[in-house]
């Protein structure tokens, strides 16, 4: 199961339309998560008729249409592996054993907020995932976003992808 990971998309304020590297991953992906901050419902709608199946949350950032729409945290079986999706897990200090007390349940967790791209495992097993952001890389150096694979009950093939800088 192919699975393309992105958050903080922050559409319009931050980028036009998302790129073009991402949009082309929606295709092979089996699922797309998106760990909040979308800021307007047309990147949902947008999602929704391009992708076989979205996973997602709302953020910080989104406005009541968001939030009517998605939950504050989402949770999925995809490839034989529990993940849950949310926004915010607090600082970085601390972050695998307060998400493993959070979530025991889960194998996997997908976050944003903070836009910069994470990949650790908990001393539980849980592995947490932030896929940065493809359209405000802020203080790091490129955009992000991450792509996977799950089967039988594994994750492989954690990849992340850095967007070449927009130049409009």
């Amino acid at each position: 199961m192919r699975l393309l990971l992105m958050s903080d998309t922050h559409l319009p304020k931050r980028a036009r339309e998302l790129p073009a590297a991402l949009l082309a991953e929606l295709a092979p992906a089996d699922v797309v998560i998106h760990a909040g901050d979308w800021v307007d419902t047309a990147t949902l709608d947008l999602l929704e008729a391009r992708s076989r199946r979205v996973v997602g949350v709302y953020g910080n950032n989104d406005g009541p249409a968001l939030r009517a729409r998605l939950p504050g945290t989402a949770r999925a079986e995809l490839g034989g592996l529990r993940f849950g999706v949310v926004h915010e897990t607090g600082s970085a200090r601390g972050r695998e054993q307060r998400c493993a007390r959070r979530f025991p349940d889960l194998d996997v967790l997908v976050f944003g907020h903070s836009h910069i791209p994470w990949d650790s495992v908990a001393h539980t097993g849980l592995r947490l995932l932030n896929p940065g952001s493809p359209t405000d890389r802020r203080r790091e150096p490129y955009c992000t976003y991450m792509t996977a694979t799950a089967t039988d009950g594994r994750l492989t093939d954690v990849t992340l992808h850095r967007l070449p800088p927009r130049t409009a």
